[in-house]
């Protein structure tokens, strides 16, 4: 059995990578650049060029695949939902014309909505072009990543969690190596029949909350700002994004501020361990150490 996994130094696939190679699998990588990845996964991977933008790249490299790990970065430059799209179906040729037999796909909470979440939307257009596959897909649907709190570090230097939804709002939040954990065991174990599966982390959390439990692991003061969308739409301007990419990160939060309840329910099957104060200690601390 071939598996293979996208982004392999992302905050999901990194773990993913390790959890494949302790098993005894040697996973095959599709990589836009081999050269990148650490040396000490040189022996025990396969890895392969593969720009996700190429349909043909993307078919030549998942040849003789089983299992398929497809995560779509974030677009960096033009329209991110419309280059999730187009990796989608790029996504979706390869398991046809290669009958990849089972394919876990990460996209996000919000992903039900199918319209009005901001790039999330361009996710959306992935689990639909694979649905219309007739393969088996599995499309995880994971809350709020814990790394998300890494876009904004200067803020939390300063003692300030902003955002712009509402305060008391409780979201699911998970950490990223728990999405990895139950990606890798659902890479690993046969299955014919996907669907959709939510991946919660351990519990609900408001920003008031968090802000309440990095004050406590940190040793410092951080409280909770509410943010209109046009005070971020400025920001984002003001750092050089463009029109369309500013409308597609402020309509994430938009379009799970309001009459908004994921598909799934939290349950003993998607809640996950990781809490939010080990995330802290390990992966912010550090972070947030007084720059030289």
């Amino acid at each position: 059995m071939t598996t293979a996994i996208t982004t392999p130094r992302g905050h999901v696939g990194s773990h993913v990578l390790r959890l494949l190679v302790q098993a005894g699998v040697r996973p095959r990588l599709l990589m836009r650049d081999p050269t990148v990845l650490d040396p000490v996964w040189a022996e025990h991977v396969e890895a392969v060029r593969c720009d996700q933008d190429d349909g043909d790249a993307v078919v030549a490299a998942t040849r003789g695949v089983e299992a398929l790990l497809w995560v779509s970065p974030t677009a960096h430059d033009g329209d991110p939902v419309a280059a999730h799209a187009r990796r989608g179906a790029h996504v979706a040729r390869a398991v046809v014309e290669n009958g990849i037999a089972r394919t876990v796909f990460q996209s996000s909470i919000g992903a039900e909505k199918r319209h009005g979440v901001g790039k999330i939307d361009g996710l959306a257009r992935v689990e639909e072009a694979l649905d219309a596959t007739g393969a088996p897909v599995l499309h995880l649907r994971p809350g709020y990543f814990f790394s998300n709190l890494e876009l904004d570090l200067d803020g939390l230097r300063d003692g300030v969690l902003r955002t712009t939804l509402p305060l008391d709002l409780p979201q699911p939040w998970v950490d990223p190596r728990d999405v990895a954990e139950v990606a890798a065991a659902r890479l690993l174990a046969p299955w014919t029949t996907g669907g959709v599966q939510a991946v919660h982390g351990p519990c609900d959390l408001s920003y008031r909350q968090i802000a309440e439990i990095l004050s406590r692991v940190l040793g410092r003061s951080v409280h909770a700002e509410q943010q209109s969308d046009d005070e971020v739409r400025a920001g984002l301007r003001a750092i050089g994004l463009a029109e369309v990419q500013v409308e597609a990160i402020v309509g994430m939060a938009a379009g799970t501020r309001e009459d908004f309840v994921p598909e799934q329910p939290r349950t003993a099957r998607t809640t996950t361990p990781g809490t939010l104060a080990g995330w802290t200690d390990a992966h912010l601390r550090p972070l947030l150490r007084p720059r030289d």
